[in-house]
Formats: C-alpha cells, sequence, structure tokens
C-alpha cells in the first residue's frame, strides 16, 4: 500500500509563491498540467497527506525540496518526514492513508498492555485484520521498547506459502535462531521446540503477529472444522494461555474461527479477547477518501458518489481502497465524475442496481433470486484484486472444506435483507433435495449454518422485533448470487442429459 506525507505549514507560503513563480495562476492550473485531482493539489497546499508519489510530481512541478518543505523554518534533513511512524519493511496493510477505528485501536492496544496475552481479531476477508494487527503493533512499540528485531516476530500463512511452512516446529526454530539461540539437531523436535519457545516467551516481552490462521485448521474427531493440522499450535496456544506468568502477547488473524482455540482460551477469560470487524462507519469511509485526496467537501458533487459506492459496499476497507486507487490513477485523475459514468465497466449501473434492490425491501420485498448483482465485478482491479485473489478463493476453500456451508451461502443468496435462520434453512432444504434428490437431516442443517457463522460469510443480528437474524453481506452476496445460479445451471443441465 501507499504511503502519505504532507508539506509543514510553515512551508505554506513558500509553496504559494513558487506557484506564482513557475507561471500556475491557480491550484487548477497545476492540477490541470499535472493531469492530477485538483483535491490533491488543494490538499498539498493546505499541508493534508497525500501519496507520495503525487507529492514528488508536484514538488518536481514547482521546484521545490521534496525533504525540505515537510520539516519547520530554519530546519533541514535527509529524510522525509511522515504524518505517522514508517511501519517494518514487512508491513503490507498499514499504511499512512490508515483511517478510522481509533477508539477500537485504543481499547484492543489498552488490553494487550493488561493481561490480554492473546488477541484474536476475526472477519470477512478484506475487511481489515491485518491492517489493524499491524497497527496496534505501531501503537505497542513503546511496549517492547521499538525493538523490533528481537522483540517482535510475525508468522504469516496466507495462501501462497507451502503447506510445509505450516508446521509449528519450523517457525519455532526460526524464531529461536533469529534470537540467537543454537537449535541443534536433538532439539528440532517438536516437542523440545516447544518448550524453549514457550519459555523464550514467558521470560521476555515479545509482541507476536500471527496472520491467516484459518490456514492451519482442519476438521476434528466429529467432522467438524477448526481444528489445527498440527497440533503443537494447539499445545503452544494452551501453554501461552495456563502459564502462571508470561511477559509476552499473541495478536492472531483469522477469517475462520478456531473452534479448538476458543474452546481453549475459554479457560482462561483473562488471558484472551475476541474481537469481530466490521466495515468503515460513514464518519470513516469519509476520512479515508478525504486522506487519499478525494475532495469530499460539502458541497462536492463527487461526495455523494462517493458515498454511494460506500454505502453499497458498507464501508468494505479493501473494496474501497481499491476505488481509491482506481480513481485517483490514470485514466481518471481523480476525476471521480467519470468514473461513475464509465460505460465500459458500467459502475453506475451496477452500484444502481444494489441500491434498487435494497429500496425495494423497505416496501416488503425480502426475496430477490433473480437479483443481477456485480459488487463482486465492479471494475477490472476489483475482480482482479477483490473477486478473484480474496472472494472466490474463500468460497473455493468453503466448498471443497464444508459443502453444505456452501450450499446454504448459495441457497440463502435469495435473500436481500437478514431473516430469521428458519428461513436460511428452508431454502437450504429445498436446494439440498433438488440437487441430491433427498432429504437435508437436522445435523447437517445446523453444521452448515454454524459452519457459515464460523466463517463470517452468515452476519448475525436482532430485527425490530427481537429476533435474533441472518444475513449476508453485499459484497458476500453478489458473490453467492452467482454460485447459486451456477448451480441450479449445473441442475438443468444435468436434466438434459439425462
Amino acid at each position: 500500500m501507499p504511503r502519505t506525507v504532507k508539506i509543514h505549514p510553515d512551508r505554506k507560503q513558500k509553496v504559494i509563491s513558487a506557484l506564482e513563480r513557475n507561471g500556475f495562476l491557480t491550484q487548477g492550473d497545476l492540477a490541470a498540467h499535472l493531469e492530477i485531482a485538483l483535491s490533491t493539489v488543494s490538499n498539498f497546499i493546505n499541508s493534508k497527506p497525500i501519496y507520495i508519489s503525487k507529492f514528488e510530481e508536484i514538488c518536481d512541478a514547482l521546484g521545490l525540496d521534496k525533504r525540505e518543505i515537510t520539516q519547520p523554518l530554519g530546519q533541514g534533513g535527509d529524510t522525509v518526514v511522515f504524518e505517522q511512524f514508517a511501519p517494518p519493511e514487512g508491513f503490507f496493510a498499514y499504511d499512512n492513508a490508515w483511517v478510522g477505528r481509533k477508539e477500537l485501536v485504543s481499547t484492543l492496544s489498552e488490553k494487550v498492555r493488561g493481561s490480554c496475552r492473546l488477541l484474536l481479531i476475526l472477519g470477512l476477508t478484506g475487511i481489515g485484520k491485518t491492517a489493524i494487527a499491524e497497527k496496534l503493533a505501531v501503537e505497542l512499540q513503546d511496549w517492547f521498547q521499538g525493538d523490533w528485531k528481537n522483540r517482535f516476530k510475525r508468522a504469516n500463512f496466507d495462501n501462497e506459502v507451502k503447506s510445509t511452512d505450516f508446521a509449528f516446529a519450523s517457525v519455532a526454530a526460526r524464531w529461536l535462531e533469529e534470537w540467537g539461540e543454537k537449535v541443534p539437531p536433538e532439539d528440532k523436535k517438536p516437542e523440545r521446540l516447544l518448550d524453549r519457545l514457550v519459555k523464550h516467551l514467558r521470560d521476555n516481552r515479545v509482541l507476536v503477529l500471527v496472520d491467516s490462521l484459518e490456514t492451519l485448521l482442519t476438521r476434528d474427531k466429529e467432522n467438524r472444522w477448526g481444528d489445527f493440522v498440527d497440533n503443537c499450535w494447539e499445545k503452544f496456544f494452551n501453554s501461552i494461555l495456563s502459564a502462571e506468568s508470561c511477559q509476552s502477547r499473541l495478536i492472531i488473524t483469522s477469517q475462520d474461527l478456531p473452534v479448538k482455540l476458543k474452546n481453549i482460551a475459554s479457560r482462561y477469560p483473562n488471558f484472551w479477547h475476541r474481537q469481530i470487524l466490521y466495515g468503515l462507519e460513514e464518519s470513516e469511509q469519509l476520512a479515508l477518501f478525504e486522506t487519499t485526496g478525494l475532495d469530499v467537501s460539502q458541497d462536492s458533487p463527487d461526495k455523494p458518489l462517493l458515498m454511494r459506492m460506500g454505502k453499497a459496499y458498507k464501508g468494505h476497507p479493501l473494496v474501497l481502497r481499491v476505488i481509491i486507487g482506481e480513481v485517483v490513477n490514470e485514466p481518471f485523475y481523480g476525476n471521480v465524475q467519470a468514473y461513475w459514468n464509465d460505460e465500459r465497466e458500467k459502475t453506475r449501473e451496477k452500484i444502481e442496481e444494489v441500491e434498487k434492490a435494497l429500496a425495494e425491501v423497505e416496501q416488503g420485498k425480502i426475496l430477490g433470486e433473480k437479483d443481477e448483482w456485480e459488487l463482486h465485478k465492479l471494475t477490472r482491479e476489483v475482480r482482479d484484486q477483490v473477486n478473484e485473489r480474496r472472494l472466490e478463493a474463500a468460497f473455493e476453500r468453503l466448498q471443497k472444506q464444508v459443502k453444505d456451508a456452501y450450499i446454504l451461502i448459495c441457497a440463502a443468496s435469495v435473500y436481500r435483507a437478514p431473516v430469521q435462520a428458519e428461513g436460511w434453512l428452508m431454502q437450504l432444504l429445498n436446494l439440498v433435495k433438488r440437487l441430491e434428490n433427498q432429504q437435508c437431516s437436522q445435523e447437517r442443517q445446523e453444521r452448515a449454518l454454524e459452519e457459515l457463522c464460523n466463517r463470517f460469510l452468515a452476519e448475525e443480528s436482532v430485527n425490530h422485533n427481537n429476533k435474533r437474524v441472518l444475513g449476508q453481506h453485499n459484497l458476500v452476496r453478489s458473490v453467492a448470487l452467482e454460485h447459486n445460479k451456477k448451480l441450479l445451471q449445473s441442475l438443468k443441465n444435468e436434466v438434459k442429459s439425462a
């Protein structure tokens, strides 16, 4: 992700003088010359953070020293002063365009500084789990004395790592060696590595970040998902939580609820905390648009369009970042109106299709099995970065691991709004009967429903009648509708070939 930078307020007059000196009578003249958004130039002049690439373009056009204008009058320097702490090189989700979740970060930071040894951050793919984990690490750097080399360790189990890297022993050995501890062959047995790693973490203050824990999970003896492929991970977490004392802290992110870990941790309520993430609030969406240089001032014609997109995606951070990236770069260069009215991608039509369906919900039209939502295919970048890399991977994983849960999410996509669980299960019964020509047992129904909730592909809430209801995030429903249509089409093809 790109980082941001801003001029020091002391340098504003120098920038204005540079505009005049270089023949730019207005800010608009400079924006047109560089083919960038007027709001970006305005933010630059008014000491608001903008992307480094745009910052450098403007400095070059005005003949300004990039380092000098970030610092107070009378001070020089060899490095750019960023608005916030520049995170370690390995940080890929958190950057200086970070906005929102201030209260949550403060609360979680306080817990980690206190008795919470294990913080589990859960939620839908792309919802910001890794970003907030990295943000917490930055906020907690004073807690581990800023010693990123020795007091911060990370294991990132994304989908691209080799399966052999999932083994606890390989991670433990790597960390011990990085701490300068010798690991002779006889100590490379998992049990010995476990003992040594736990001892080090008990006796030393270390912040450990474990990312994408869902890739370490498998079925348990009862055929439920949520156990560890390598039971040394279970022993490791149990040892940390059950220890009489422990100086270190663990922050874990996962798309799936690790049921075995939850069962262990529930025995130590003072030593762990579970946090589910949702999308950005409206005020946070506005802050994100503004921070990245888009014009969301009160009278801006761009503001309502950006907020309509934010509402359609329920503040999904990854999608909004992707949209912003498309808007500020070529060929739009910050022109939100052109992006909205792009005839090739039909951006406006895709958003309006969702708005129309949700408006009909207010009229009592809950069912929408014929809806043609394409939120997951809004533009080329959304298709690539969000749908193909994230959402399709989650759906394929679900289909492979828990087929009934996959059928349920497809079947429940006919609902435009949250309904009681009975509605979802009725749709599951109907679809299973069509697919398998048999009844779906009560046990299968309960497991399918439980699995979707554990993977945060079903959103639980309470309606106006104080009844618990289930719904799908708009983005998830968009994908589920497409998969449901494919299932039904496969049925038709089977009938034709029979």
